[in-house]
C-alpha cells in the first residue's frame, strides 16, 4: 500500500508539473485539435474541384454531352478553349485536365472507325491526376456508350453492377485521416511526454531530490508512466468527442470506452519507450532525435498509412512483434467497424504481453541509470 501511495502522489506531482509546462500543454492541445482538423481537411485523396478545359473541334451532339458530363464537386465547370492553346495553358498550369475532341469525331464514331480522343493531364498534381484520369475515362466511355445505344438501338447491358462501400459510404478521406491522426499522435506524445519527464527532472536537478527520498526507481518510473498516460487518454477521449464527432462530423461506429481501454493498455508500452529513451538522452534535442529513430518507423510500418498486406511478407511478419501494429488493428476494428471485445481481445492480449516486456526493460534501464547517478 505504501508503494501504491508513493506512485499515486508522485504521479499527481507529475501532473502539476505538466500543467505548469505551457509548451508541453500547448503541444498536447494542438496535437489533438488543430493538427487533427488540418490533417483531415487538407490531406484529401478525393477528386475535388479539378480544373478542366474542353477543346471541342467537333461541335457535335456527342461532344456537347461529354462536356456537360463533367460536373461538380469532382470537376469545375469546363472552360472552352481552342486546340492551339492547349500547350500554352498546360505549361502555365491553368488546367489539370484538357479534353481534346478532334473534328468529325461523331461521324467517325457512328461509322465505326474508332476515332481517337485525347485527355491531357498535368501530373504535377499527382493525386488529382491519377484519380481524375480514371474519372474522365469512365465519364467519356459512359457518355459514348449511352449515345451509341440511343442512336443505334443497341441492347442494354445484361448485367447491372451494384457496388456497396462499407464503413465509409462516400469514401471520404477525412473519415480515415482524422481518426488515424489521433491514433498516430498517441504514440508520438506518449514517447515525448514520458521521455521529457525524465529529461526535465535531470535538467532541473530535481532527480537528485527524488533519489534521496525513500523511493524506489520502480515507483518513480511508474508514476511518470501513469500520469503521462492519463493525460494522453483524456486528450484522446476529448478529441474523439469534440473534434472528430462534433467539428468534423465523422461518425464513430464502435465504443469509445472500449477503444480507450485498449489505448490505456497500449500507453503502458509507449510511455515505457519514452522512459527508456529518456534514460539515454541527456537533453530534449537528443530525445527528439531518438524519437525520430524509433517512433517514426514504428508509425509508418504499423499499418496506419499502408496496409500490412501491401508490405513485403518478411517485413509484415516482423511488425507483428510491435504493439503499435496491434494497436492500429484494434483501433480500426472498433472505431471504423464497430467491433466488440469478442473480436479484438487477441490484439488486447498481444499489446499487454509485449507492452509488459518493454515496461520491464524500461524499468531495468531506469534502475541502472539511477544506480549510475548515485
Amino acid at each position: 500500500m505504501r508503494m501504491l501511495a508513493n506512485i499515486f502522489w508522485l504521479g499527481t506531482k507529475e501532473l502539476r508539473s505538466f500543467l505548469k509546462d505551457y509548451v508541453l500543454l500547448g503541444l498536447v492541445v494542438y496535437t489533438f485539435s488543430l493538427a487533427v482538423i488540418a490533417q483531415a481537411q487538407s490531406y484529401s485523396q478525393e477528386l475535388h474541384n479539378a480544373s478542366l478545359a474542353i477543346a471541342d473541334e467537333d461541335h457535335s451532339e456527342v461532344s456537347r454531352r461529354i462536356a456537360a458530363a463533367f460536373l461538380p464537386p469532382y470537376f469545375k465547370p469546363p472552360a472552352q478553349v481552342q486546340h492551339n492553346e492547349i500547350d500554352r495553358l498546360m505549361n502555365g498550369g491553368q488546367y489539370t485536365f484538357v479534353v481534346d475532341i478532334p473534328p468529325n469525331f461523331e461521324r467517325d464514331l457512328l461509322a465505326g472507325r474508332h476515332p481517337g480522343l485525347q485527355v491531357d493531364v498535368d501530373a504535377t498534381a499527382m493525386v488529382q491526376a491519377g484519380l481524375g484520369s480514371s474519372y474522365a475515362e469512365q465519364i467519356i466511355s459512359t457518355e459514348i456508350a449511352n449515345f451509341l445505344s440511343r442512336t443505334e438501338k443497341l441492347p442494354p447491358s445484361p448485367v447491372n453492377l451494384a457496388i456497396r462501400v462499407a464503413f465509409n459510404p462516400n469514401v471520404d478521406t477525412a473519415w480515415f485521416t482524422s481518426v488515424m491522426g489521433i491514433i498516430n499522435n498517441v504514440t508520438m506524445l506518449a514517447i515525448v511526454l514520458a521521455g521529457a519527464a525524465i529529461v526535465r527532472e535531470r535538467e532541473r536537478g530535481t532527480m537528485d531530490h527524488l533519489l534521496v527520498m525513500p523511493l524506489s526507481p520502480f515507483e518513480i518510473a511508474m508514476s511518470k508512466i501513469w500520469a503521462n498516460g492519463l493525460v494522453i487518454a483524456v486528450a484522446v477521449g476529448l478529441s474523439l468527442q469534440f473534434v472528430v464527432r462534433a467539428l468534423l462530423g465523422v461518425p464513430i461506429a464502435g465504443s469509445v470506452g472500449l477503444f480507450l481501454a485498449g489505448a490505456a493498455i497500449y500507453l503502458f508500452f509507449s510511455t515505457s519507450i519514452g522512459v527508456f529513451l529518456g534514460t539515454i538522452a541527456r537533453s530534449m534535442p537528443q530525445l527528439g532525435l531518438l524519437y525520430m529513430l524509433v517512433a517514426v518507423p514504428m508509425n509508418i510500418l504499423s499499418g496506419s498509412s499502408t496496409p500490412l498486406e501491401s508490405m513485403p511478407p518478411w517485413l509484415a511478419t516482423i511488425m507483428q512483434v510491435s504493439p503499435s501494429t496491434h494497436f492500429v488493428s484494434f483501433a480500426q476494428s472498433i472505431l471504423y467497424r464497430g467491433a466488440g471485445i469478442d473480436v479484438v481481445w487477441r490484439e488486447f492480449v498481444a499489446v499487454a504481453a509485449i507492452g509488459a516486456l518493454f515496461l520491464w526493460l524500461a524499468i531495468l534501464r531506469f534502475r541502472a541509470s539511477v544506480a549510475q547517478a548515485t
